[in-house]
């Protein structure tokens, strides 16, 4: 057993290492090719400002996907809980109200998807397409297709704690992501949820015959998926100043991406939280990378399904290897 501990432990640096070269090996060619945006901070400013929407949720999923689950409904919840934070915070003209309401409608859906997956025993992709859907109509009908401005928030306390500038360079949101981080890399490897979390996704059956309340484990990483949605779309809402129907469009598959180019196993058992960042590093500075190098915009999705495919093979060949 000792033996198969240091295996997998020496995997996983492995691995770690890998990406980490790979980031390393990325940012050199762009800033070679695009010295004149990569070589300046208001492109690393920029990309500070943007990834932490997608970090936050790809960390969140981190664990869903370690606990052997998936979820398809955060875009959604995201847009909900954001469609909740305008709402309030436009009406009382007190943004931390706004940013309450947004984590509560989080956890809200987060926990009715929970619920589905651990108790009604619907499988979890399924369950969150149909959340997805559900929650996606609803909140088009709630808002009338309109957005929603936020305009009397600009100068807000709330705004400046959660994406103000730090002396007026790095941005909040950014020391955020990282604090959540930090938060869920001790969860998931300091603390019982964690244990819980990767034996029920490596083998569900056996967890249960070893104590581990295999159902609660399951509600807690959708609920905690929920929470996490929500704190992004109030995010997102004072970032960009404003709210709007669509928000969350186009966020599922660079969120996936990260997470699966950061080496957490589609089949469960693992979370690479670290991973996790590097890969919204890889993903988020792909596009900025071709488009400074002068290539067409054309080619992101190419490059990302490259590194994708790339980084997975490599995760097989080391762990094989290890």
């Amino acid at each position: 057993m000792a033996r198969s501990a240091r295996r997998a432990w020496t995997a996983g640096v492995r691995n770690q290492l890998w990406l980490t070269g790979l980031f390393l090996a990325l940012l050199g060619v762009f800033m070679i090719t695009g010295s004149r945006a990569f070589t300046g901070w208001p492109m690393y400013e920029s990309l500070l400002s943007t990834l932490p929407l997608y970090g936050f949720l790809a960390l969140g999923l981190t664990l869903v996907v370690a606990a052997g689950e998936m979820d398809l409904c955060f875009p959604a919840t995201l847009a909900v809980a954001g469609f909740g934070f305008a709402v309030i915070a436009t009406h009382t003209g007190e943004g931390w109200l706004g940013l309450a309401a947004a984590l509560l409608i989080g956890l809200g859906i987060g926990l009715c998807n929970g619920l589905l997956v651990a108790y009604v025993g619907v499988p979890s992709i399924i369950a969150t397409i149909g959340t997805q859907f559900f929650w996606r109509g609803a909140v088009m009908l709630m808002s009338q297709g309109l957005a929603l401005g936020l305009a009397d928030l600009t100068d807000s306390p709330v705004r400046l704690a959660l994406v103000g500038r730090l002396g007026g360079h790095i941005p909040m949101q950014a020391l955020w992501l990282l604090a959540l981080a930090g938060v869920l890399w001790l969860v998931l490897n300091r603390h019982p949820l964690g244990d819980a979390v990767r034996f029920t996704g490596e083998q569900a059956d056996v967890a249960s015959r070893l104590g581990i309340d295999v159902p609660r484990a399951r509600l807690g990483v959708h609920t905690l998926m929920g929470g996490i949605a929500g704190l992004a779309g109030a995010v997102g809402c004072m970032e960009m100043g404003s709210w709007w129907p669509t928000q969350g469009d186009g966020y599922m598959l660079l969120v996936f991406a990260a997470v699966f180019i950061g080496g957490t196993s589609v089949f469960g058992g693992s979370g690479k939280v670290y991973g996790t960042l590097v890969g919204i590093a890889i993903v988020g500075m792909i596009e900025a990378g071709i488009v400074s190098s002068g290539l067409s915009g054309f080619w992101t999705r190419a490059v990302h399904g490259m590194v994708i495919v790339v980084s997975v093979s490599a995760y097989a060949v080391l762990s094989g290897n290890a």
